[in-house]
């Protein structure tokens, strides 16, 4: 089998980091393609058997599972030069939350399916989130799965209506995370730490976090009580959050849908269907 990446951008190139590092796909059956080449060239010189191309139809003719990685408006424009070449044995993937699978379907004559992966994926670790078409063929479905499994070990299937939601989650999460221990080593350095020090226990704190839930020690819930002690200083620290947060995240979440309902109708204006 032979995949292509349309664009190599931070998600782009993460994916086929993925693939590559997991064994889902061989680095020699890999091509890819970007608007700028020396962004292709890049991930060329690390895995040097990718194959990187110079046109986009030459692509599409020369691969079995392509996967669309720019941006939501600029995917029906893509897809309509050359969707001649998107046959019907072959799968295109979307990894952006804006672009359906049924708005995919409706340019394209082959098996269509979203996939929205993580950056905790290149670590071969964290959750990936897919929706199928109804177009997508069960060797297509099985393929996509197998390769998900080898990246990510926890696909997760989707329905349209929590997309937004589960991709805040899983794809923006880590960024959002990342933020909130900046700002938490921040407030450690207001003491006199040392902010390499503090850096460091924090990086520890999230590993060592994040193998408890993985070997299934707590749940979230469970790890709060059995850490914070009533009148201790854990629960001096956790009234200071509960008062500060406040509605904090109902926020994040009411912006990031505005944002996704925007993307959503330029999109569907596109395609002609939501």
């Amino acid at each position: 089998m032979k995949a292509g990446m349309i664009g190599t951008g931070n998600m782009g190139e993460i994916l086929v980091n993925a693939l590559i590092d997991s064994g889902a796909i061989a680095a020699s059956d890999i091509s890819v393609i970007n608007r700028t080449k020396e962004k292709a060239l890049r991930i060329q010189n690390k895995h040097p058997d990718i194959t990187v191309c110079d046109q986009l139809a030459e692509l599409v003719r020369s691969c079995d599972l392509i996967f669309i990685c720019v941006k939501p408006h600029d995917i029906f424009p893509l897809l309509d030069t050359v969707k001649e070449e998107f046959t019907k044995e072959k799968c295109a993937v979307s990894i952006t939350s804006p672009v359906s699978a049924a708005q995919l379907e409706s340019v394209l004559s082959c098996s269509c399916a979203r996939m929205i992966p993580s950056i905790t994926n290149k670590a071969m670790s964290g959750a990936v989130l897919y929706t199928f078409g109804d177009s997508c063929s069960s060797d297509w479905r099985k393929v996509i799965m197998d390769c998900m499994m080898k990246f990510s070990g926890y696909p997760v299937e989707i329905t349209e209506d929590v997309t937004r939601a589960a991709s805040d989650i899983v794809s923006c999460g880590p960024a959002f995370m990342s933020y909130l221990t900046r700002q938490f080593i921040e407030g450690a350095a207001t003491t006199g730490m040392d902010k390499q020090t503090a850096e460091k226990l924090a990086e520890y704190m999230l590993i060592g976090l994040g193998e408890l839930f993985k070997k299934g020690e707590y749940s979230l819930a469970e790890l709060e009580e059995k850490v914070c002690v009533k009148g201790g200083v854990t629960g001096k620290g956790i009234e200071v959050l509960e008062k500060q947060t406040g509605d904090m995240f109902e926020n994040l979440f009411k912006a990031t849908h505005e944002k996704f309902a925007e993307d959503k109708l330029e999109t569907s204006a596109q395609f002609g269907i939501y």
